[in-house]
């Protein structure tokens, strides 16, 4: 009795996984946030030398009737703190497969940048120090300006993040380009936290 054969075609192997991409985001995002940080301590090494050499020539470093208030920078710098951890809530929840709070984190987080930069421009009306007038002011509005340049473009950054996130575009197991933004945010706050002691605080 002859055996009947199967002429149904053997299913394909199922195609490996696609291999998971090197992080190149959040590596290139550490490189530029580095890059920063190293230029602001090229800045804040710069200003502390000049004011330094200024006081020990027996000269004063605050132009007569500049005054540097202390609650705009100090406001800033709680601003900022809290943006922090709106920022790390919103890595949280979408850790968690909750996109409401993720999305309301995020806004958070950009509206407390928002007021960040208000604060800061606030802080230069109250100064009363002309950029033109002084080295003083030179300094202190070279460092203070390139770091709102830095925290628009950082809350730029957090958008894009923000937009690809209502798209649908993070999930737990791929968060890197939140957390890219996030590393990229946390060295913005750091930045002024050294130019807060620095500039405003020691004086």
């Amino acid at each position: 009795m002859a055996t009947a054969t199967s002429t149904r075609p053997v299913p394909a192997l199922a195609p490996p996984p696609r291999p998971r991409r090197p992080r190149a985001l959040f590596v290139g995002t550490a490189f530029a946030a580095a890059a920063v940080g190293m230029a602001f301590l090229g800045l804040i090494a710069i200003y502390i030398a000049v004011r330094s050499e200024a006081i020990a020539g027996g000269g004063t470093w605050l132009p007569e009737g500049v005054v540097i208030p202390l609650t705009p920078p100090n406001v800033a710098m709680a601003t900022l703190l809290m943006s922090v951890v709106t920022m790390q809530w919103a890595i949280y929840a979408i850790g968690n497969r909750d996109r409401n709070n993720a999305y309301l984190a995020l806004g958070l987080t950009i509206l407390l940048g928002a007021a960040f930069a208000n604060s800061t421009a606030y802080l230069y009306s109250q100064m009363g120090l002309v950029i033109a007038d002084s080295t003083v002011g030179v300094l202190i509005y070279a460092i203070s300006g390139a770091h709102l340049v830095l925290t628009i473009a950082a809350l730029l950054y957090i958008g894009v993040v923000a937009l690809r996130a209502l798209g649908g575009e993070y999930t737990p197991r791929d968060r890197e380009g939140l957390s890219s933004a996030a590393l990229f945010w946390y060295a913005t706050v750091a930045v002024y936290a050294l130019i807060w002691y620095t500039i405003f605080i020691t004086k």
